[in-house]
């Protein structure tokens, strides 16, 4: 039995979880603040890794919002963190709890979680989509995480599109953007019938088509697995989703797509902790 630890460093907190068999045992919380200097994040991180790790934790394993160079451990330019442009997070880490510790981006880490203990398990070859603060793509190709160079595979978020770019109309950002609310309010409101929240989240799911029509013609995936906050608003997008994904020119691969959502709310933790036992380095 090895006692690992998962971090998930998120667009809106960050998260360190104790696994053992696959479960998370204890978990620790902390918002991420966009602005804070670069000490005070990893304060906060070495604070939620504190209030988890035992002296029977083996390894670490994390998930950065970035690109990041697996062998050095090295994150660049942390997307939601601003005064995180270079961070050794593997030299760090080690320097503080004397373990290995595993990096990669966290939209992988929420992929292969999803393989190793989720909705992922029957598919060879799929794309876990996180909808949250920003819109993140893990690739699973034959039944292995594709990194790209410097785990940059799956940005699908930065692919040009209308007047900017997919995240901003694929993410929390539309819904901040556009209508002025976080997407957790607009989803309060639908929930009491709101008309207008409701039409939110049928164009929200009209662009996310989009984002997954591109991702078909790219990979041909046989399916999309959703997760992030957003993901449990899902029955007021799936519609306008479905309808969109309609219009895709080879029919007989959106007849063989599955479209599901995660229903393990620490897959990103648990992909973390996985990468511990994927990774040589």
């Amino acid at each position: 039995m090895m006692e690992l630890v998962g971090v998930d460093i998120g667009g809106s907190n960050l998260k360190a979880g104790r696994v053992v068999k696959g479960r998370i045992e204890k978990k620790s919380i902390k918002p991420v603040t966009r602005n804070a200097t670069y000490n005070q994040v990893l304060d906060d991180l070495f604070t939620c890794i504190d209030e988890v790790i035992t002296p029977n934790t083996k390894r670490i394993g994390i998930g950065v919002p970035a690109v990041v160079d697996i062998s050095k451990g090295i994150a660049y330019d942390v997307q939601n963190i601003h005064s995180w442009k270079l961070v050794p997070l593997k030299e760090l880490l080690i320097e503080r709890y004397g373990i290995r510790v595993h990096l990669n981006n966290d939209a992988n880490c929420f992929a292969l979680g999803e393989k190793i203990y989720g909705k992922g398990l029957p598919y060879k070859n799929f794309v876990g989509l996180s909808l949250g603060t920003g819109i993140g793509m893990g690739i699973i190709i034959n039944d292995s995480l594709y990194n790209g160079v410097l785990c940059g595979a799956g940005e699908i978020g930065m692919v040009s599109y209308k007047e900017s770019i997919i995240e901003d109309y694929a993410s929390s950002f539309f819904f901040i953007q556009r209508y002025g609310l976080h997407p957790i309010e607009v989803f309060e409101r639908a929930e009491k019938g709101e008309a207008r929240s409701i039409n939110a989240f049928q164009d929200f799911g009209f662009h996310l088509a989009e984002a997954i029509k591109t991702i078909l013609y790219l990979y041909a995936p046989e399916a999309i697995l959703i997760g992030g906050s957003i993901s449990k608003a899902y029955k007021y997008f799936q519609e306008s989703l479905q309808t969109n994904l309609k219009t895709f020119a080879y029919k007989k691969q959106i007849e063989n797509l599955k479209i599901e959502v995660s229903t393990n709310q620490g897959s990103p933790i648990l992909g973390a902790a996985a990468l511990c036992l994927q990774e040589k380095n």
